[in-house]
């Protein structure tokens, strides 16, 4: 069984920034077909900003832990701040995630930045879709 860190199990007992944003300026959704683990993010914009982020996660403790602290991460963050978030970010703002379960720090990490494609190329800017991500995500 795995040992999750307090702050890991605060994030799965105390989930923040749980929900949907109806009017959302980019959604991100990612799945991992081998653990069932499903993420989705909401963003709204302001002034390059991200003034608000919402998930909802079907998965495991450590898939909405890491959900919920990607919100608290992305949160405020400008749109170039939010894409220097990785999963090993993830996972050390996490305080360590037991090496199984590591790989829900890149669903989370794929999902955000999945919502932040999503809106710029709803600005028209031209984001190639990532190959690489899903074959990061069957690791």
């Amino acid at each position: 069984m795995p040992i999750y860190s307090d702050k890991v199990m605060d994030h799965f007992m105390h989930p923040r920034n749980v929900g949907e944003i109806e009017d959302a300026d980019g959604i991100g959704e990612v799945g991992n077909p081998v653990c069932g683990d499903m993420m989705t993010f909401y963003v709204k914009v302001k002034d390059g900003h991200l003034s608000d982020i919402k998930f909802k996660t079907f998965g495991c403790g450590a898939a909405i832990a890491v959900s919920s602290i990607v919100s608290e991460m992305a949160m405020g963050k400008t749109i170039e701040e939010v894409r220097q978030i990785t999963p090993t970010l993830v996972a050390q703002e996490l305080e360590g995630l037991p090496k199984q379960k590591f790989h829900c720090s890149n669903l989370g990490a794929q999902a955000l930045n999945m919502a932040v494609d999503d809106y710029l190329r709803k600005q028209g800017v031209d984001i190639p879709q990532r190959q690489e991500e899903a074959e990061h995500e069957r690791e």
